[in-house]
């Protein structure tokens, strides 16, 4: 039976396997061989949605919960903690495993093969607390094994990346850079006669979706009350808003269980205490009409834009017609420049030894490798690399599917 490599990503999954001496692409969605990591319990429908059909549930404004980013959250307790999600109870754990369980079904319809076999990959380290990261790894196992899976392998995503790079003159050294929605990851090989030999691999939990929090607590929630002041009930003194709800508010996946009886009082307070009337009345509209994901997606939308032209917004008319946050290619290298830091200082980690000038390529995979202010920051470290743009979002998962058929 063959086994299936897939690669269950933050923000995009993909799935792949071998026929023959070529890789085989699982169309995950109709016509798409990647799924956005993406739930949607319907209220109306009893049923859970995934990828493309969640977010078009949440656009639409349907009654239900979303939820994105599911794997930041494996080897916390919230993973196990049973609790009522749209119309059902249930844990995380179980939210992962359907997803999983969807994978495994578009494979073997694909296919006409039944498929109880998986490699996945996984971040070089989920956490950098190895008791955090081996609970994760625990979670990620037991979540494969809820979806069908009988025999569920792992490969580090960067090594799967690896195997699926042009090849280099023999005796070169190419770097992987694997820049996904919450890890950023890193193999250093060297290109031997019969493929590359991994020398040694490290990653930090620094992603997309960091910088999307970044950018959001910088530009979003500052219209939203963010370091406000708010109005003490007795006297006549005033303290800043907490931080903690716009800290949630800019972070995937915590915005799902920010909509609490607890929360919506708080908000309430702030609306009525808070000397911006304006901002908070804002903040209270995205709480009551639950409308957190949104907020974040247009983060992200304006991310991608500031990428490509010097002209862009985040746009928040979902929230308030016509408003909108301008976001051009400096701010948002301003806005991202220690996380950028970060991901260059653990790219230099990778090598151990090796001298950054030995490098001969950098091969970049992963949705977040596409941003420009990261990828020239990059290029200034190791000024002798050619730069080379991998398979975005699908590297990874034809790399699983060649270890696996080679196994």
């Amino acid at each position: 039976m063959p086994t299936l490599g897939i690669d269950f990503g933050t923000s995009n999954t993909a799935a792949a396997l071998m026929a023959g001496d070529r890789v085989y692409r699982i169309p995950v969605e109709t016509d798409r061989t990647t799924l956005p990591t993406t739930v949607f319990f319907d209220m109306n429908a009893h049923r859970m949605l995934t990828g493309s059909a969640a977010n078009a549930a949440l656009i639409a404004g349907r009654e239900g919960r979303f939820m994105r980013a599911l794997k930041s959250v494996l080897g916390t307790p919230l993973m196990r903690e049973t609790r009522q999600i749209g119309y059902v109870r249930m844990t995380l754990l179980g939210v992962v495993a359907d997803f999983l369980r969807h994978v495994r079904i578009a494979a073997e319809e694909a296919t006409r093969l039944t498929i109880d076999s998986a490699l996945s990959g996984r971040p070089v380290r989920f956490h950098p607390d190895p008791d955090r990261h081996d609970r994760a790894l625990a979670d990620l196992t037991e979540a494969y094994r809820m979806a069908g899976f009988t025999t569920v392998n792992f490969l580090p995503e960067p090594e799967a990346a690896a195997l699926t790079a042009a090849p280099l003159a023999t005796g070169e050294l190419g770097l992987v850079v694997d820049i996904g929605g919450g890890t950023s990851d890193f193999t250093l090989f060297r290109q031997g006669s019969d493929g590359p030999e991994i020398m040694q691999s490290h990653g930090v939990r620094i992603g997309g979706t960091d910088f999307d929090r970044l950018l959001s607590l910088a530009h979003v929630m500052p219209l939203l009350g963010r370091g406000g002041e708010v109005r003490d009930t007795f006297g006549s003194g005033t303290s800043t808003a907490p931080n903690a709800v716009f800290n949630d508010l800019a972070t995937w996946e915590k915005i799902a269980f920010l909509y609490s009886p607890d929360t919506r009082r708080l908000v309430a307070d702030l609306a009525r205490q808070g000397a911006d009337q304006t901002a908070f009345a804002r903040l209270q509209e995205v709480i009551d009409m639950e409308l957190g994901h949104d907020i974040a997606f247009a983060v992200e939308a304006g991310k991608i834009a500031a990428n490509d032209t010097d002209r862009a917004h985040i746009d928040l008319s979902p929230l308030e017609k016509g408003l909108a946050v301008p976001l051009d290619a400096q701010a948002l290298g301003a806005t991202l420049s220690d996380p950028v830091a970060d991901v260059v200082q653990a790219a230099r980690d990778a090598l151990g030894d090796t001298d950054p000038d030995q490098i001969a390529a950098l091969i970049f995979v992963g949705g977040s490798s596409l941003m420009m202010t990261l990828s020239q920051a990059l290029a200034r470290a190791f000024p002798k690399a050619r730069l080379e743009q991998g398979s975005a979002f699908t590297a990874v998962s034809d790399g699983l599917a060649r270890a696996a058929a080679k196994a």
